[in-house]
């Protein structure tokens, strides 16, 4: 029995009135260099945000911590070299991070059927790996409910090499969901915090120093990305756990979705007339319903996102859509703008709430805020060509001189950078 379900077999808990409060941070490398030196600033960053992270009373275990990267593809053709796998060329080969129950039996029963998923779906395994941690650093709490943690490798498809190389990752980042989702509908106790060809995700019930020092995949120096992000997790009336750390899959969440109950009722009332000309009737039976009933407000955001996206949508769209800024009466928008809004307004009502969030696929970076201006967002960009964000300023040291741009994000408004590009948008 997890602690969620001790509280709720004790009380009157209820997970659908579970919200948060916390503090995220990213850095991007315009130009798509990938260095070790921008992983350990993110971290850095999320260890100069204790004071939005929670923590229990013994002061030992944290509400949750975590980092979001590109796939360290140097790193990984090392490690996974060291056990006998050569691995195939940067994004020719997707990661999963798993994280399987402590019961043996149980943990050998998922594995076995992720396993048979992938093949069902036409796509191999290439092995996996137990991910190096030291759980010493942890405190009680935090150990008594670890999961085991392993990695998954999955070797791209042939007839992939036959799209177009601008969609090739996505459209292999879209066989994994349905493979990822196939696999949850089928077990419980086992999450999968990321599986992609681009992104990696590392998270868990930290302190914010923890989470370098339990995960020691991220002190080494072949570990690099040119995109980051980090967030720490204050839980004001959540109940802590591994699973509801973040980042999520494609984003991090400072705030509340207040409108979480009629977003979620929605989105299910209309799976019944949704379709994809990139999922077919089969998939959609594998990959639906859409939100995971179980998931915190941020959680479910970031279920409907990852659908948007994978059902064709760009990123930064789906993030508008979901996230729009105040049109109705705004007279400062022109006309093809209010015209954008009122036609999505159509399929979809705003998630509405105070809320700072930042999102990538690995290739780019958004920062959105809500159309009220609730949370705080601010931005520099150096002469390095990094863009760093978060909840606050002077959470890494900067040279002034060395700064372009400072800035907040604004109420409804977006910051994207692309690497493909080498551009903020």
């Amino acid at each position: 029995m997890d602690s969620k379900e001790m509280i709720r077999d004790k009380g009157l808990y209820d997970a659908s009135f579970e919200h948060d409060n916390c503090g995220i941070g990213a850095i991007i490398q315009i130009d798509g260099k990938e260095s070790h030196k921008l992983v350990a600033d993110a971290l850095s960053i999320v260890e100069n945000l204790e004071h939005r992270a929670g923590k229990d009373a013994e002061g030992k275990t944290g509400d949750g911590v975590g980092i979001l990267t590109q796939i360290p593809h140097s790193f990984f053709k090392k490690v996974m070299a060291e056990n006998g796998v050569t691995l195939p060329d940067r994004r020719a080969y997707g990661v999963g991070m798993f994280f399987f129950p402590q019961v043996d039996l149980e943990r050998k029963q998922a594995k076995n059927m992720f396993e048979t998923i992938v093949r069902k779906n036409g796509l191999k395994v290439l092995g996996w790996r137990k991910v190096d941690i030291d759980p010493d650093v942890l405190g009680s709490k935090a150990r008594e409910c670890m999961p085991v943690i392993e990695q998954v490798f999955i070797e791209r498809p042939a007839s992939l090499l036959k799209t177009d190389a601008s969609r090739r990752d996505l459209d292999f980042d879209r066989m994994l969901y349905i493979i990822r989702r196939e696999f949850e509908q089928s077990n419980e106790n086992t999450y999968v915090p990321s599986l992609s060809c681009r992104t990696i995700v590392y998270k868990g019930m930290f302190l914010v120093g923890q989470l370098r020092t339990f995960f020691l995949d991220l002190m080494d120096e072949d570990y690099s990305s040119a995109i980051a992000m980090v967030h720490s997790r204050f839980s004001t009336n959540t109940n802590p756990s591994w699973n509801r750390a973040h980042p999520n899959r494609l984003m991090v969440h400072n705030g509340e979705i207040n409108t979480i109950k009629g977003n979620a009722d929605k989105m299910l009332a209309r799976e019944e007339t949704m379709h994809s000309e990139l999922l077919s009737e089969e998939d959609m039976t594998k990959v639906l319903p859409v939100i995971s009933s179980s998931g915190s407000d941020s959680a479910m955001l970031d279920n409907t996102l990852e659908f948007l996206m994978m059902s064709g949508m760009e990123l930064p769209l789906a993030a508008s859509v979901l996230i729009p800024e105040p049109w109705a009466h705004n007279d400062t928008l022109s006309q093809e703008e209010r015209d954008f809004y009122q036609y999505y307004a159509t399929m979809m009502e705003p998630w509405d709430g105070p809320a700072s969030i930042l999102f990538s696929d690995g290739d780019v970076m958004g920062a959105i805020l809500d159309r009220n201006g609730l949370r705080p967002s601010r931005y520099v960009v150096m002469d390095d060509g990094r863009l760093i964000l978060s909840s606050e300023v002077g959470v890494i040291p900067l040279d002034e001189k060395h700064i372009i741009k400072k800035d907040r994000l604004y109420p409804g408004k977006m910051l994207l950078a692309d690497i493909r590009e080498g551009r903020i948008i």
